[in-house]
């Protein structure tokens, strides 16, 4: 465990697994790629998506911002669109530039943590958890996704077309688990260890399948996961509809980001 564990340590983490995350996923696919050079991180996906799965982040607040986008826009190239990611305490001026350059903010996502493991809680209504083992788990963890994100914005091929190396998804530092209903998968969630502590990610439930506390239980369940495995602390992105959630199950707001759609036609 790191040690102390003080409130701007625990911010840096977690904006360092948020950074890890885009790493990871841009691995998911062969056709994925990573550039980090010059203070900015960009991260590009399987999917031509724009949104979440095509990222950049200023990683030095003293590149200017004009530099950010320049940078960015080559990674990316022509016709892509991608996510500019903002953090609020040293990207006030990034921030500031998109503002003023007319890019679309579609998500202020707060970032939550958890500072300690969550009660264990049993289900008895049939529903099994069971950890992603093997690429057909992997293959339960994309579906359940494809299924549960459109709801959100995102189109079903999305997730499908940026992860394609299953065996990638099933480094022992990533734990993804599913939640099945008489053998059928219905609720699925992720968790990656980085920096001393864990990141959530992906928590989905299929649409006909929501208000039994699936998304609630996955989220439990990789959370506990990551404390058994030693990490610090716990962290997530939450999505609107998430948010309320995590925050009943003992989840904190610590500052939110700002993704900002910057448009392949520039």
């Amino acid at each position: 465990m790191i040690w102390p564990m003080d409130d701007e340590t625990l911010a840096r983490l977690a904006h360092l697994n948020y950074l890890g995350f885009g790493r990871e996923a841009a691995l998911w696919s062969d056709r994925g790629a990573i550039e980090e050079g010059g203070g900015v991180a960009g991260f590009r996906s399987g999917t031509e998506f724009p949104f979440v799965f095509n990222g950049a982040a200023r990683t030095d607040p003293a590149v200017a911002p004009a530099d950010v986008l320049a940078r960015a826009d080559d990674f990316f190239g022509p016709g892509q669109g991608y996510t500019l990611v903002t953090h609020p305490e040293h990207d006030q001026d990034l921030h500031a530039h998109a503002e003023a350059l007319g890019l679309f903010a579609f998500d202020t996502s707060p970032e939550m943590v958890c500072r300690q493991r969550l009660a264990d809680v049993g289900r008895t209504d049939g529903i099994v958890l069971r950890r992603a083992t093997d690429e057909a788990g992997i293959a339960d963890f994309v579906g359940v996704g494809s299924a549960a994100y459109p709801s959100l914005g995102m189109p079903d091929t999305a997730m499908s077309e940026a992860i394609d190396r299953y065996d990638r998804v099933l480094d022992p530092h990533i734990a993804v688990v599913v939640a099945y209903d008489d053998g059928r998968p219905v609720a699925a969630a992720q968790a990656l260890l980085s920096h001393g502590i864990a990141g959530v990610y992906w928590v989905g439930t299929l649409e006909a399948a929501r208000g039994q506390g699936l998304g609630e239980a996955v989220c439990r369940w990789v959370t506990n996961w990551a404390f058994d495995q030693g990490a610090a602390a716990q962290t997530l992105q939450a999505s609107t509809m998430g948010e309320s959630i995590y925050l009943r199950m003992g989840y904190e707001t610590i500052y939110r980001y700002t993704s900002w759609f910057r448009s392949g036609e520039r």
